[in-house]
């Protein structure tokens, strides 16, 4: 059946009875957003939304998920499409992504299977995803998801980016959160660091958001696998976060392979400095994972 004729149907993630996020595993939106799973609303523990679907700025920004630009042609980010020497154009190149199984669903684990669909309707690659709530303290929780992409083609399949094909500071795609701005602004923090122009294009162990607003928030990004992602970041028409699986060179999977990551974000109320953020970083390290699906 085709994404646009199904329901949309959601699935909680839920910590100590609260539900502190809502995973659409099957979505509704336009072809042209390239369909997807995604998370929205994230909430704090004192429910504060701090995730943004659909802005006018860019549709098809879709809360947290996992989104390529471009993966053997197809555009599973959604909008336009870079092309060297062009820029960005409208083209009928969108793929999906669709549920296939169930691996795991409980209250605080949600595990499958899904397909990447291109625009032919052929299935270019098979993901695992697993995504985990994980108590920290009073005030935090983390979202650790991960992800396991295995090409299906009989040939090499290359990832690329508006920044493999020559727009600096674009090499976009993979895990992405559109964040919300707030009234206040953002902060943009890393280890002895701050501002995006210091961390957009790093490979920093950690990077957050904060924002004092009066319901102030912070986001913690952790590369907790160290895979040493450069880190896309963004603050001026919008903020959104994200490690970049090709920045400014493609990645090629063979045949059978592809990219896997792991990724943690501590969602945690109060605008907290860097010695509060390290404290995060350092429990979320030293907390043993959840049992795998």
């Amino acid at each position: 059946m085709d994404d646009q004729q199904t329901l949309v149907q959601t699935r909680p993630l839920i910590l100590g009875g609260q539900t502190v996020a809502e995973y659409v595993w099957r979505p509704h939106v336009p072809h042209t957003l390239s369909p997807r799973p995604f998370l929205h609303p994230v909430r704090t523990l004192a429910g504060t939304p701090v995730t943004e679907m659909m802005p006018p700025d860019h549709l098809h920004h879709l809360g947290v998920s996992l989104a390529v630009p471009d993966a053997g042609g197809t555009n599973f980010w959604g909008g336009r499409t870079y092309v060297r020497d062009q820029g960005s154009l409208p083209l009928p190149n969108h793929g999906v992504q669709r549920h296939h199984r169930w691996e795991a669903a409980t209250p605080a684990l949600l595990a499958h299977e899904l397909h990447w669909i291109g625009p032919d309707g052929s299935t270019l690659l098979r993901e695992r995803r697993r995504i985990a709530a994980r108590p920290i303290d009073h005030r935090a929780w983390a979202l650790d998801f991960r992800y396991a992409l295995q090409n299906l083609t009989a040939e090499p399949l290359v990832f690329s980016s508006p920044g493999v094909k020559g727009r600096t500071g674009a090499g976009y795609g993979g895990y992405f959160w559109r964040a919300r701005r707030g009234r206040n602004g953002v902060k943009i923090l890393g280890p002895g660091v701050s501002g995006a122009e210091h961390l957009h294009g790093s490979t920093a162990p950690w990077l957050a958001l904060c924002t004092a607003d009066a319901e102030p928030w912070t986001l913690v990004f952790i590369d907790i696998a160290a895979q040493r992602d450069p880190w896309f970041v963004r603050d001026g028409d919008y903020v959104g976060v994200g490690p970049a699986l090709a920045w400014t060179k493609p990645l090629t999977a063979a045949p059978g392979e592809g990219p896997r990551r792991r990724i943690i974000t501590v969602v945690a109320d109060g605008d907290l400095g860097p010695r509060a953020i390290e404290g995060l970083v350092e429990a979320v390290a030293a907390s043993p994972a959840p049992r795998e699906a």
